[in-house]
């Protein structure tokens, strides 16, 4: 058995983030966003963030089995590729800043950025739409930044989707889970390519494609359109606690 998985099946912590790793899963599929708002924090309590971020990267393809063929049929496939496209651009900054920031930084950054986004959904916040490409393209290049940095490449996206006057449920939940899904996977190359895709974070990423898969199957079947607002809500409870957790003082 190779020596990084023997470690990674004797880390006390595997439990418990595998255990997260299905929580998020699970809001993801009823929710459409909110698995990394979920994971990254808690995660990173017991994992370096470059390791929980590639590992969450990678325990993202259960998603092309579970939650993306739905999404796909009802997705507006034009804006997604726009956003995504900017995203791969500009995440090669946001994992350089991964790589040269003291992890306790990274930690404390995506806690920060954890209740921001939340505290901006439930204020009722959006990013303003009906700009066009250049709009969308600028928010693919944060959620790009904001996503190597800290694995969070939701937020901007989350925002500027929620914020569509007009848009049906569905739509905006598949727009979400696609780009959540896509983007999610490209970092992967730009980690190997700066040097911060070791062994352990691989296999540990392989192991958590299981409850991740449990969780998002589990979540797409729960998923009703009318019972939008409270997936909502129970989606933000659990953001705010994972993020009250990771802030320093908390820890």
């Amino acid at each position: 058995m190779p020596e990084a998985l023997v470690a990674v099946l004797a880390d006390p912590a595997l439990p418990f983030v595998a255990f997260v790793s299905l929580v998020a899963g699970l809001v993801y599929g009823f929710a459409g966003f909110g698995s990394a708002l979920i994971f990254m924090p808690l995660a990173t309590l017991f994992l370096p963030p470059a390791v929980a971020i590639a590992a969450f990267s990678l325990s993202a393809l259960a998603s092309f089995v579970t939650v993306v063929p739905g999404a796909w049929r009802v997705a507006d496939k034009r804006t997604v590729a726009l956003m995504i496209a900017a995203c791969v651009l500009f995440t090669p900054l946001g994992v350089l800043a991964l790589r040269l920031a003291p992890e306790e930084a990274i930690r404390t950054t995506i806690a920060a950025l954890t209740l921001l986004t939340l505290g901006a959904l439930i204020g009722g916040w959006r990013v303003p739409v009906g700009a066009g490409t250049k709009s969308r393209l600028g928010i693919g290049a944060l959620s790009g930044i904001a996503g190597g940095a800290t694995g969070l490449n939701g937020p901007p996206v989350i925002l500027f989707n929620l914020g569509t006057e007009g848009q049906p449920v569905a739509v905006t939940r598949g727009n979400l889970a696609v780009f959540l899904t896509l983007s999610s996977l490209t970092f992967l190359p730009q980690l190997w390519l700066q040097g911060l895709l070791p062994p352990r974070a691989v296999w540990l990423g392989a192991i958590l494609l299981i409850p991740y898969a449990a969780g998002t199957w589990a979540g797409t079947r729960l998923f009703r359109p009318e019972r939008a607002v409270f997936y909502r809500r129970f989606a933000y409870a659990l953001i705010g606690a994972a993020g009250l957790a990771a802030l320093p003082f908390c820890r």
